[in-house]
């Protein structure tokens, strides 16, 4: 489980393939700090396990399902990625609940300079409407973000310069494709709503549960 809270940006030193999918290797600096084999690290939004790590890099496998539904079968040496450890149950969540299990892509419409912030359009599959709320949570590449408007077939974001300095989005242009993940309690609240054992379930009781 992540925060959306981006540590650090990473860049992409080797892309080899390997049967059904692709080898990364990853260079950073903050993650290795208590990095071991094993643990999960998100890679812009995606949750990897590292394989082997030396020298301030580390290898991660992406295979199957996971170059399917993610932007990572287009990345290239010298790309940059975001990077985030797995939580610690002890520590302040400065974000929102993310897995790191991305639910589809979008693509960046436009990016619009705001004062100090920026605002970027991102389209989305017309499958995923159902899970956004303005003012709602949305992980993009990995960043926690919030929905400031929303429309049919794409939303707007606002994103303050500290997070535009800090992650890959800086690196971002019209037309880039991003990972999208919904937000983890409007699925939990979407189960709930489509369960047989809880038929009795609607949006009205939802609200006086203070959802």
């Amino acid at each position: 489980m992540f925060s959306g809270i981006v540590e650090e940006i990473g860049k992409i030193e080797r892309a080899d393939r390997i049967e059904n999918g692709i080898q990364f290797s990853i260079s950073g600096e903050k993650i290795f700090e208590d990095l071991k084999l094993g643990d999960s690290v998100a890679v812009d939004g995606v949750c990897l396990t590292v394989t082997s790590f030396n020298n301030n890099i580390f290898k991660v496998d992406a295979v199957g399902e996971t170059l399917l539904k993610t932007t990572l079968h287009n990345y290239n040496v010298g790309d940059f990625v975001n990077l985030e450890r797995a939580i610690k149950y002890n520590e302040r969540i400065g974000g929102h609940l993310v897995q790191g299990h991305v639910n589809s892509t979008g693509k960046i419409k436009g990016i619009i300079p705001k004062g100090e912030n920026y605002l970027l359009e991102i389209s989305y599959p017309s499958q995923l409407k159902k899970y956004f709320i303005e003012e709602g949570s949305i992980a993009v590449n990995g960043v926690s973000l919030t929905i400031a408007r929303l429309y049919d077939g794409y939303l707007v974001i606002s994103v303050i310069p500290y997070t535009w300095e800090h992650t890959t989005l800086k690196y971002k242009k019209a037309g880039d494709m991003v990972n999208i993940e919904v937000d983890l309690i409007a699925k939990y609240v979407e189960k709930l709503l489509n369960s047989k054992e809880e038929s009795n379930l609607s949006t009205d009781k939802l609200k006086k549960m203070g959802y």
